[in-house]
């Protein structure tokens, strides 16, 4: 299944991995701001969602709403943005954000909203280790 995969050094710097669900690599992005995951098919050469075998995007799907399930269940948010941009990294990767309407880009999109903030010392680790629990008992 991963022959070839590598994941987008962009990607890469911008998030911590939680783990792997059968498809995807989840991902925290390292913004504190918004309960933001990101689902990265580990599919080498992958860009398009519409490119993937239907058994892939089925499974995508399947990742997707997990994702969803696990922000409302960790962060309580008011909204459950998802998106596939590409624009700045072509490697297929989907959004998956906790929106609340106190967030600082409400109600605007996250992206180039220039809002951003670090996870303090310990906080990171302790909360990916609390979401990948969570995450495991979607896929175990």
């Amino acid at each position: 299944m991963e022959d070839g995969f590598r994941l987008d050094e962009r990607l890469a710097g911008d998030t911590i991995t939680l783990g792997d669900w059968p498809l995807s690599r989840l991902l925290l992005m390292r913004n504190r701001l918004f309960a933001w995951l990101i689902l990265v098919p580990r599919r080498a050469g992958a860009v398009e969602i519409h490119r993937l075998t239907p058994a892939d995007q089925s499974l995508l799907m399947r990742e997707i709403a997990a994702a969803g399930r696990l922000l409302e269940h960790v962060f309580t948010p008011d909204k459950v943005n998802i998106g596939a941009l590409g624009n700045h990294v072509s490697q297929l990767h989907v959004h998956v954000i906790g929106r609340r309407h106190t967030d600082p880009a409400w109600p605007g999109p996250v992206w180039g909203a220039g809002h951003s903030a670090p996870y303090g010392g310990d906080e990171l680790a302790a909360l990916a280790d609390r979401l990948w629990e969570a995450a495991r008992q979607e896929f175990p």
